[in-house]
């Protein structure tokens, strides 16, 4: 087995604080004789790692790391050394599909583009119109295709009915950054790792997910001075064994632990009271919340030791400078808002943000999440505007040259949840999937099954492989990825990479964008003088485009070209690596994304009631009492499951199924038990065993694992035995993200 699948994360480079992380070279290459190095980034998870491409005779044949770039350092993923194979792979779509007598068979463009459009007209030529239309995109396409989609959704069919698989991923962190501090956008920095002295990393399995920034955290670690490190995970991952501190909390009750390393932080004089009167609002209001939260109290909530809370709290309230991560352990589990704002909080209470080595990362789960964020392929507005401001909506109205009424403001975007929703009621009847597959990735999968065999939902499905979504579609279009496209994708710290085309997509295979703008075409949307409203052929005028849209707003990408970009990877805005540094923040009544929400259930703030809390550009501190999820284990399911991820696979394996290395190394699905669980079972290592839900049932081997006692984990990857099966039909109430860390299972031999 190759190196670094035994070993993720490769050779250590030590380094102390304030200096700079070391170069280490990563590469793998499959062929003599490379004709050419091609600069991209990874799109297999949010690192942004910037990479070079092999190419030798028309075909990529391997990677090597960027040295010069501020991300990674020349580092590469083990997911990045050979997901690129993927590419590669004989069973590439490469020809569009069309359904006919109950079968997909091939066609060409003309067909396959003319049933989408036809439809398309059909629908939005009758009564209902836009309200028909549902766009359901992913974390992986670019920035310039995000933008194209949204204005064709937003300004030429009008439709609020657009989001995508972020919305599983990190809608939360979104949703937190915009009710802690105005807007989105990460206010830390990769580079706060070369500075902290302490790292906290709640629910966030960063050795799995980001293995580079979890390789720079760990030579911080063997280095001089190393930052002392919390982690609170369920289970014993690799970040929880090298941790300081491990809390190996009880699913669900994250907002209980936050409360209480609140509560001791203020308790113990460890707060700045100087900057959280000058910069934040509600510190009395937390204060009083969190007041109940005692560590005898909390431990009984989350099944840990109050010894153990105490202890974190110290960690947490004595350091000079505390980064904290978080993802999905606190993203996709109860009250993930109320829990992600509670890190927030923690930060600004303590006034350790904007600063080298103090600063928070609301981290993402997929490479181009941010973007789909900023530029609106999602439900958000885009330059993270504010859909119940008419000025934000009178300036897209003015940039995209069409009626205000077009853009669709009467009321909040529509989630994917809800999407999914209108499409089983009925009122959606036209959904268009983009490089995702949510037949294996959203909750309950038997309904989503359903819901994707209707007969009247028209489903059109863009990809690179006959994936299990795209085998209920009427339409599917083959896509080009990575390698095969120009554009721009931007990573969790706020950073930009321009992704080169290096070799063109097999067969009749088209970019995205390509695809996009042929839709727009076809549909001849106008604006308001008749002219084209998608009048670009090409990513850089699309680039171009987007950038007026950005302009004086939180996410402002003006300073930034593809030219530029070609010497490596540029944060926005350009010369600024963390936001909030002055203490001043986006709140402001004319500026900020949202009015705000009740953490509780989710309702909508009005203008005059967040313009009565008189921000005055200081950040919110927002504090809620711990409620009980809303599935718990009880007789017939006495046991938690928790789902995620394998550092050795990407989502659905679409891509890292496809490289040998890979898959070999994570080939089926599995669930880990605790030894007592298992001897209690009758259970022994490889055991097969059934796991049952209310929803449905899975029969996967065991493996005794350092998992909490009473609760069980499934990587969520895999389309045969998938773990959603299991999960439930819940969501956040703020941020509308599922809730698949907290439901209740039966786990039982099987013969």
């Amino acid at each position: 087995m190759d190196e670094r699948i035994l070993d993720p994360w490769g050779e250590r480079t030590p380094y102390g604080q304030g200096l700079e992380w070391p170069v280490r070279a990563d590469e793998h290459v499959t062929a003599e004789g490379v004709e050419r190095w091609v600069p991209s980034a990874s799109i297999l998870h949010s690192n942004g790692d910037a990479m070079d491409i092999a190419v030798k005779d028309g075909r990529i044949v391997g990677v090597r790391g960027r040295a010069n770039d501020r991300v990674n350092r020349g580092r590469l993923d083990p997911k990045d050394l050979y997901g690129w194979q993927a590419n590669n792979s004989a069973d590439r779509l490469t020809r569009p599909l069309v359904r006919d007598g109950g079968r997909l068979v091939e066609t060409d463009w003309e067909t396959a583009m003319g049933r989408v459009v036809a439809r398309s007209k059909e629908l939005t030529q009758g009564p209902g119109g836009w309200g028909h239309f549902g766009f359901y995109t992913s974390g992986q396409l670019f920035l310039e295709e995000y933008y194209a989609l949204g204005v064709i959704g937003k300004a030429g069919l009008g439709t609020p009915h657009m989001d995508g698989n972020t919305r599983l991923c990190t809608a939360t962190a979104a949703a937190a950054l915009k009710a802690s501090f105005g807007t989105d956008g990460q206010p830390g920095s990769y580079g706060d790792v070369d500075h902290c002295d302490a790292i906290a990393l709640w629910g966030h399995n960063v050795a799995a997910t980001q293995t580079v920034l979890w390789m720079r955290m760990l030579d911080r670690r063997r280095g001089p001075n190393p930052p002392r490190m919390l982690a609170v995970d369920p289970r014993e991952t690799p970040v929880a064994k090298e941790a300081d501190i491990h809390l190996a909390i009880r699913p669900g009750t994250n907002v209980a632990l936050v409360n209480g390393l609140i509560r001791q932080v203020i308790h113990s004089g460890w707060y700045d009271p100087t900057y959280t009167q000058a910069h934040v609002i509600g510190f009395e209001g937390l204060a009083e919340t969190v007041d109940a939260y005692t560590p005898s109290h909390v431990a009984d909530i989350c099944g840990l030791k109050a010894r153990d809370i105490e202890r974190a709290a110290e960690l947490l309230g004595t350091s000079e400078r505390l980064l904290s991560t978080v993802l999905q352990g606190f993203y996709q589990s109860n009250q993930a808002t109320a829990a992600a704002c509670g890190v927030n909080n923690l930060h600004l209470i303590r006034g350790m943000i904007g600063r080298p080595g103090a600063g928070v990362l609301q981290m993402n789960g997929q490479p181009t999440a941010e973007n789909t964020r900023e530029a609106g392929g999602n439900g958000d507005l885009p330059g993270f505007r504010n859909w119940d401001n008419p000025e934000h909506i009178r300036e897209l109205a003015e940039l995209w040259n069409v009626d205000e009424t077009t853009i669709p403001h009467w009321a909040p975007p529509t989630h994917a949840m809800q999407i999914w929703r209108y499409a089983e009621q009925g009122s959606i009847k036209f959904l268009w999937i983009s490089a995702t597959n949510p037949a294996v990735t959203l909750p309950d999968l038997a309904r989503i099954r359903r819901i994707l065999s209707k007969p009247e939902l028209f489903v059109v499905v863009q990809d690179l492989f006959l994936t299990e979504t795209a085998a209920f579609a009427d339409v599917v279009l083959p896509a080009a990825t990575w390698g095969e496209k120009l554009g721009t994708f931007t990573n969790a710290d706020r950073t930009v990479h321009l992704s080169e085309k290096a070799v063109e997509p097999p067969g009749e295979a088209r970019s995205d964008l390509d695809i996009f703008l042929d839709y727009a075409r076809r549909m001849d949307f106008r604006d308001r003088d008749g002219d084209p409203l998608v009048p670009w052929t090409s990513p850089e005028e699309v680039f171009e485009a987007w950038k007026k849209c950005s302009e004086g707003r939180p996410c402002d990408y003006t300073g930034i070209t593809y030219e530029a970009l070609r010497d490596g990877g540029i944060q926005w805005p350009v010369g600024t690596e963390r936001l909030y540094g002055d203490g001043f923040f986006n709140t402001d009544p004319d500026y900020c994304e949202t009015y705000g929400h009740d953490l509780n259930t989710g309702a909508e703030f009005t203008a005059d009631d967040y313009k009565a809390k008189e921000p005055g550009r200081r950040a919110f501190l927002h504090a809620v009492d711990y409620q009980p999820s809303p599935e718990t284990p009880g007789e017939d399911y006495p046991m938690t499951l928790t789902t995620g991820r394998t550092v050795y696979h990407f989502h659905t394996r679409t891509k890292t199924a496809r490289a040998p290395e890979l898959n070999a190394a994570a080939p089926d699905p599995w669930i880990e038990l605790h030894p007592d669980d298992a001897a209690h079972l009758g259970v022994a290592e490889g055991d097969q065993v059934s796991v049952t839900s209310p929803r449905g049932e899975i029969v996967v081997p065991a493996r005794l694992t350092g998992v909490r006692p009473g609760t069980v984990f499934v990587p969520f990857h895999y389309g045969q035995q998938a773990a959603n099966e299991l999960t439930m039909t819940a969501w956040d109430p703020v941020s509308k993200q599922p809730l698949f860390k907290i439901a209740a299972v039966r786990v039982e031999p099987r013969d």
